[in-house]
């Protein structure tokens, strides 16, 4: 969601984070590889074979230098905690952690939650009526 305006640091950045997310819990699902692949789609980056790496948080407020990308970013990290239908503890704290580096207060970082919640729920009922 909006990834194609974030700038091109951005996008490496936000592929590296969503890594840091998928693998915090230990596990890999299926759902949360095909989300990293949209994702890649999205900002139009070539997926590669390499292997993302770990992406430190020092320094990731000054390569998501606005409001608007850090937002982007959130929503879209939170979207890609939800994919494996559980939005487990270890993902939380680090996507707490990257909204206390990007000054989000926990108010609106709940807003967030919710917000992606009920857009993950309106999803889901969308695939029902077209699955039949």
């Amino acid at each position: 969601m909006w990834l194609s305006s974030l700038s091109d640091d951005q996008r490496q950045a936000l592929l590296r984070l969503a890594h840091n997310v998928v693998v915090s819990d230990g596990l890999l699902d299926p759902n949360e590889e095909g989300m990293l692949a949209e994702f890649q789609r999205e900002m139009e980056l070539q997926g590669g074979d390499e292997e993302l790496e770990y992406l430190e948080l020092d320094g990731i407020a000054e390569i998501f230098d606005s409001r608007r990308a850090r937002v982007v970013a959130l929503l879209n990290l939170l979207k890609l905690s939800y994919a494996d239908g559980a939005f487990e503890i270890e993902e939380e704290c680090l996507l707490k952690e990257i909204s206390n580096t990007f000054a989000v207060s926990d108010e609106e970082f709940l807003l967030m939650d919710n917000w992606v919640r009920r857009l993950t729920a309106l999803e889901s009922e969308a695939q029902g009526l077209m699955d039949g």
